[in-house]
């Protein structure tokens, strides 16, 4: 890190992590997509009864669960110490997360600064948060789409990587545009993990530049 700029790692293998506290369809789509030089180490989790864990088992993914703590929405700072522990333990330079429900607010963001990415289901910085689809439909916007970005301290605030964009249809449901966008979701975050492990991606303040091959 020099003068305020970030590159991803660029090395023979980049093992990610991957957080997940739901069904892990992300999970899933990163272990079966193109990720280059990235390679799905561990499946982590906060929910001992994430669907997840099946689909990592089914995949031949090592998983983990660590107590997040008391807090239902973010982790208490003891806990996210542990979590940094049991990553750096297993070698993890990368990690993605995939449905979490819970805020990172210390010790991960410091230990993985510019190395945790995030999917959200909607074009940032419009719609962070949750029920993202729902809120897009009811503004009655036109386009919608997906983001992946590197976390930072705020909600879906992180310096974008890649974006994807699709027409709203006139009979969309939230339950119709969030299909079609998960879709788009599992196409593009393969892709950013590509560019991250290739040491392709620099960050220089909000902006995140791709560079050549």
């Amino acid at each position: 890190m020099k003068e305020g700029k970030e590159r991803g790692h660029s090395m023979s293998e980049c093992r990610i992590a991957v957080i997940a506290s739901g069904r892990g369809s992300n999970f899933e789509a990163l272990v079966k997509g193109d990720t280059g030089k990235g390679r799905i180490a561990l499946l982590l989790t906060d929910n001992p009864d994430a669907p997840a864990l099946d689909r990592a088992s089914d995949l031949g993914v090592r998983c983990m669960y660590l107590h997040p703590g008391k807090y239902r929405t973010r982790f208490g700072i003891p806990e996210e110490e542990n979590w940094v522990s049991a990553l750096r333990d297993e070698g993890i330079e990368l990690v993605c997360l995939a449905g979490l429900m819970r805020l990172l607010k210390g010790p991960m963001l410091k230990a993985f600064a510019y190395r945790i990415m995030n999917i959200h289901p909607a074009l940032l910085p419009s719609f962070p948060g949750l029920e993202s689809q729902k809120r897009a439909l009811e503004y009655g916007v036109r386009f919608a789409g997906c983001t992946v970005h590197y976390v930072d301290e705020g909600t879906d605030t992180g310096p974008i990587i890649t974006q994807a964009v699709i027409p709203v249809l006139a009979d969309d449901t939230a339950d119709t545009l969030s299909a079609r966008i998960l879709a788009e979701e599992h196409r593009i975050y393969p892709e950013a993990v590509r560019l991250h492990a290739a040491g392709r991606l620099t960050v220089e303040g909000r902006i995140v530049r791709i560079g050549p091959e």
